[in-house]
């Protein structure tokens, strides 16, 4: 090494050898003062704004770069990003920063009602979306243009963003400040059902006033259109990458002016006739009610939509009763006799309740042993037989001991074990998970059964019904969690199997739910005959597999896959009985827990209809707007004509003849277009009043161009009655 080093050749020799320097270096790699050229430090960068700045500088979507960096080197490192207090948003809780890229994605205003980007409202981000980095692009879109002083926010993470929203803006310089402006906060309506229960209402596009249908969802859809040239911009430089997504930005909104005739009336179309068909269903659900009561509801929901502040009429305040619920009522009820006298009881130790309650546990732990086994399979390990060996013999030495209690409360029960025994024909005892139980609903009426057995059961089975389907809603709405988290986050093999996995154990869960409310709901019908007790059906209907639904139609039935048909939205659906009704005992029938029920529905049907019917009021308030705004745009290049005949004052070989004639001919071309787009909305338009007053009865409209696309397919929306922005990020 020293000779192939060259420290033969030095005077020093080895001891002059310094660190390293025997080493064999990578002539590929930049080695300075061997292969890199002279001045190599001040070379500038290949990709920068200095070399590659932008055409448009803010003129149009994009906001100007110089200022927004600025903004971001000032208030980047003062705006703190906390943790969201609500789920689990990877927006607030992982900022993601890609090394050695000028911007990891861009965050976008949009309007939402019809899906375009608003002017300057498209900026760069840097670490994900920051709060400094959206606040800019929201204000700075708010403040370039006049606004109306009523604007609608839709964000996936606006319950976190909002909370000091105004605080972060009165710390910005003056011209980020928006002032006497109202603004209300909301939640796209498919991104909703992640969120924790406060917010499902809150900010919730359905439940609030003056949100028509607006679904809140137009900025995602819009990323549809843009992703697909990422590929290209990503190496592109910064100027050039900027202009040529402010070009297709500008490509996107006019082509959805373009359609706005055919849109607008195929919307309007729709709402009429929703209109017509939600308000029949609400009068029909009201006159069936007392009047004092939705009297009284009418005067707690309009309270609630001008303050949200004030008491919620959707949300219940009362739980129904649970097992452990139904458990005190009875050991108070137990102890109240042993204090009269009267006490039911044949073993000194376990009471009639608690005999019922044992039996119902080990149904249940019956269950689940049936269930493990049957996941074992059949290479399963000498561990996992081992475990579910150990259990059934614990479960049966519980079954056995409880069976000699049972005997002291119906001794007849002896008599039918001893001739089941006698009749069967495998002399082997039955495995633990398959030994009948016989509680009180599972012994023929002809059975001698102290009545006081079966009037205890009936209760617990009521219990047990509510408490099953709190675990079946429970399992519902994480589920919904977990397939949104699948469906937008988890990437690759590894991620998804996990996820699946996770998916099959919640499905699992659901199935035992469900299978638990049936069960319990058989022995409620054969306690209800035998005891004359009516109306149990209406409390506790039977639970068919449509009817296991999640808030969210992310899903089919059980977990089945989207319906034959598809989903029906929130604005056009009826939730499944499952989030409709509270189960009760029917004893408690008449009190504040079926009123509760009732006035959640009777509510939430009030808002579908209220939803419908300020949808068509906004839809003819924006074909106004249209045909005026295509009027005044006309004029405006009418004025620029003129104004491109005078004389500027420029030199001949700028303003030449020729040159002014090509101006002049393009504003009036400009002008004629607009003029041309107003009278085919006033064409196609035709009898739309008619037909909103007549509630699409008798009138007859032009057709819609079915054939286009809709780009609002997910219909849920969200809106203010003058003016609607939302904002969202695409990566």
């Amino acid at each position: 090494m020293l000779k192939r080093g060259g420290r033969g050749n030095s005077p020093s020799g080895a001891a002059g050898t310094r660190a390293g320097e025997l080493a064999v270096l990578c002539p590929a790699c930049p080695q300075v003062g061997m292969n890199l050229p002279v001045g190599w430090e001040s070379v500038p960068e290949a990709k920068s704004n200095t070399r590659d700045p932008s055409l448009a500088q803010g003129w149009a979507y994009f906001v100007e770069e110089d200022t927004f960096k600025n903004f971001l080197h000032e208030y980047g490192t003062l705006i703190v990003q906390e943790p969201s207090k609500c789920s689990n948003h990877d927006a607030v809780n992982r900022e993601r920063a890609m090394e050695g890229y000028a911007a990891s994605g861009a965050g976008t205003c949009d309007c939402t009602r019809h899906d375009m980007k608003r002017p300057n409202g498209v900026g760069d981000l840097q670490k994900g979306e920051r709060y400094v980095n959206m606040d800019y692009v929201f204000f700075r879109s708010l403040n370039v243009r006049p606004t109306v002083p009523y604007v609608t926010v839709s964000y996936d993470i606006a319950c976190q963003w909002s909370i000091k929203l105004i605080e972060r803006m009165k710390t910005y310089p003056p011209d980020m400040h928006i002032v006497d402006h109202t603004i209300r906060y909301f939640i796209p309506k498919f991104h909703l059902p992640a969120h924790r229960l406060a917010c499902l209402i809150l900010f919730s596009l359905n439940y609030n006033r003056n949100c028509g249908r607006t679904d809140g969802e137009g900025v995602e859809r819009g990323w549809d259109h843009i992703n697909p040239i990422a590929a290209s911009t990503r190496e592109m430089g910064p100027g050039n990458r900027r202009d040529t997504l402010d070009a297709h930005f500008g490509d996107w909104n006019w082509k959805k002016t373009c359609s706005m005739a055919s849109f607008l009336l195929r919307q309007i179309k729709e709402a009429v006739l929703e209109l017509e068909e939600k308000s029949r269903i609400h009068e029909e659900f009201t006159e069936g009610l007392p009047a004092e009561d939705v009297a009284a509801w009418t005067e707690l929901l309009d309270a609630w939509e001008e303050d949200n502040s004030k008491l919620n009429p959707f949300e219940a305040s009362l739980k129904a009763l649970s097992q452990q619920s139904v458990r005190r009522q009875l050991a108070e009820e137990e102890t109240k006799d042993l204090n009269d006298g009267t006490a039911f009881s044949m073993h000194e130790e376990i009471s009639a309740s608690q005999l019922v309650t044992l039996g119902l546990e080990l149904e249940n732990q019956q269950r689940r042993l049936a269930v493990d086994q049957e996941l074992l399979g059949l290479h399963a390990t000498d561990d996992q037989k081992t475990k579910i060996t150990l259990r059934s013999n614990t479960l049966r030495r519980k079954i056995e001991a409880w069976i000699e209690v049972q005997h002291m409360y119906i001794p007849s029960l002896r008599v039918i074990r001893s001739r089941t025994a006698e009749e069967r024909s495998n002399p082997e005892l039955p495995s633990p998970q398959e030994t009948p139980l016989l509680l009180p609903s599972a012994i023929p009426n002809n059975t001698p059964c102290d009545i006081r057995l079966r009037q205890i059961e009936f209760r617990l089975r009521q219990a047990q019904c509510n408490d099953a389907l709190d675990d079946l809603r429970d399992a519902l709405c994480l589920r919904s969690f977990v397939l949104i988290d699948k469906s937008r986050f988890q990437r690759g093999q590894r991620q998804n199997t996990r996820s699946q996995g996770i998916v099959d154990r919640i499905q699992a869960k659901v199935k035992a739910a469900c299978n638990r409310y049936r069960a319990a709901r058989n022995a409620i019908a054969t306690l209800a005959s035998f005891l004359q007790q009516v109306g149990w059906e209406d409390t506790f209907p039977a639970l068919k597999d449509e009817d296991v639904r999640p808030l969210t139609p992310d899903d089919g039935p059980l977990g089945k896959g989207k319906p034959k048909g598809g989903t029906r939205s929130e604005g056009r659906r009826n939730l499944t009985w499952i989030w409709t009704r509270i189960g009760d005992s029917l004893e408690f029938k008449e009190d504040a827990r079926l009123d509760e029920s009732l006035r959640i529905e009777w509510c939430k049907s009030r808002a579908r209809r209220d939803r419908w019917k300020e949808e068509v009021e906004l839809l003819v308030e924006e074909m106004r707007r249209v045909k005026e705004f295509f009027l005044t745009k006309a004029k405006d290049w009418e004025t620029l004509a003129v104004l491109s005949s005078a004389d500027w004052g420029l030199p001949s070989v700028v303003q030449d003849q020729a040159t002014v004639d090509g101006r002049v001919a393009y504003a009036k071309e400009q002008s004629a277009q607009f003029s041309a787009m107003r009278e085919h909305c006033l064409d196609v338009w035709k009898g739309v009043d008619e037909y909103v007053k007549q509630s699409g009865r008798g009138v007859k409209l032009a057709a819609a161009g079915e054939g286009e696309k809709d780009d609002e397919e997910d219909d849920e929306a969200e809106q203010v009655p003058v003016h609607s922005t939302e904002y969202g990020a695409y990566d």
